[in-house]
């Protein structure tokens, strides 16, 4: 009984030092992809002010014929 029970706290020792040590490792990655996204939306946002008019065309030409054609239905 005394071998079982040690076996099982062995065991749960070893998974919550897994756990532990991949967000230990993983912590430090994660700073890389928050300057990525931080770039991605920086050149989205340039973007969307560059070509600001032509977006607002486009938007506009899709919704008047959104309303246009559901008076078909």
């Amino acid at each position: 009984m005394y071998i079982a029970a040690e076996k099982i706290k062995n065991r749960t020792c070893s998974a919550k030092k897994k756990i532990t040590d991949f967000f230990i490792r993983h912590k430090y990655v994660s700073g890389i992809t928050v300057i990525e996204l931080v770039l991605i939306l920086v050149i989205i946002i340039a973007l969307l002010l560059i070509f600001k008019t032509q977006l607002i065309d486009l938007i506009n030409t899709i919704f008047d014929k959104i309303t246009s054609e559901s008076s078909g239905i």
